[in-house]
């Protein structure tokens, strides 16, 4: 189920939002990071949507990603290592009414924040998580990452990278995910597609982005990456499962667009079934849901 971006927050002023007033902190990112043309497209989406600043929310863990909070003026959350999707989920079972974005790298959601991420997707809870794919530890100054390819050298892999590479978007498929995306960082206007598509769907939404670190991630396979780039086929069918997975695991091409896309309950209309709101529908009269009753529940 999709709905209008309008749709994803408390309410619309009258007043339209410029593209500063969702400027933040200077970016510190290298020159030429894959970072920086990614907050540059969210900064566009929230003034073109006109997504209010007070009722958009970004949470991230720890990286060179996870700083992206930091440069957009919106409510913000700083989390620690591997533990953004848990707060995001707080943060909208809290108040579903605000836009809810997690920012993460590999590292982040892949390796230590790994065993958040099967059930915040199960749970279908409707928020979206941009996971920024660099292939490498870049904070940290080069070593080696969940997704990082077999064979290149790393400061953790002096012969060469000896495990398989996860996939993000296969593994957010496998775990059963209702909308999986791909793009790329030098390909912003596709991208700012990709993630108003992920807000505007009622769920879970993975927008796995392609963002070559220049610094320290110059051997890990982004030199190719222009001729393995190809967008998913006009032909493909969003709401095919086995379909999808085929692209998002395609040894030879970067498949990038909507992978999946379906439609289902999000966590807190179930919720709300259970009698959690006794059928009340959200309004600004207050919690949508009864927090204190869901405690033991996610805890």
């Amino acid at each position: 189920m999709s709905r209008s971006l309008s749709q994803c927050v408390i309410k619309l002023h009258e007043e339209h939002h410029a593209l500063e007033d969702y400027q933040g902190g200077v970016p510190r990112w290298c020159n030429g990071c894959g970072d920086n043309a990614i907050l540059a497209a969210m900064q566009r989406l929230c003034s073109e949507e006109d997504l209010a600043p007070e009722n958009t929310v970004f949470v991230s863990g720890i990286g060179c990603s996870s700083r992206l909070p930091g440069f957009v003026r919106s409510y913000g959350f700083h989390g620690v290592h591997g533990r953004a999707l848990p707060v995001a989920l707080g943060v909208k079972l809290g108040n579903p009414r605000l836009t809810v974005v997690v920012a993460g790298g590999d590292g982040d959601g892949l390796s230590i924040g790994a065993g958040h991420f099967p059930h915040v997707v199960r749970r279908n809870i409707d928020i979206t998580y941009l996971m920024l794919d660099n292939r490498i530890y870049g904070l940290t100054k080069g070593q080696t990452s969940p997704t990082t390819p077999r064979g290149i050298w790393t400061k953790t892999a002096p012969h060469g990278v000896i495990e398989y590479p996860m996939n993000p978007a296969g593994l957010a498929l496998s775990y059963g995910a209702s909308f999986v995306a791909r793009g790329y960082s030098n390909q912003t206007k596709q991208l700012q597609q990709l993630v108003m598509d992920g807000i505007r769907h009622r769920g879970f939404s993975l927008v796995q982005v392609l963002s070559p670190c220049v610094t320290f991630g110059r051997a890990c396979g982004f030199d190719a990456l222009a001729e393995q780039l190809k967008e998913v086929p006009e032909t493909h069918d969003r709401k095919d499962s086995r379909a999808a997975y085929l692209l998002a695991t395609d040894p030879e091409t970067m498949y990038t667009g909507i992978l999946y896309e379906d439609d289902r309950p999000e966590l807190v209309e179930v919720l709300q079934q259970q009698g959690g709101t006794r059928g009340r529908e959200l309004d600004d009269s207050g919690p949508a849901i009864d927090v204190e009753r869901l405690i033991g529940r996610f805890s």
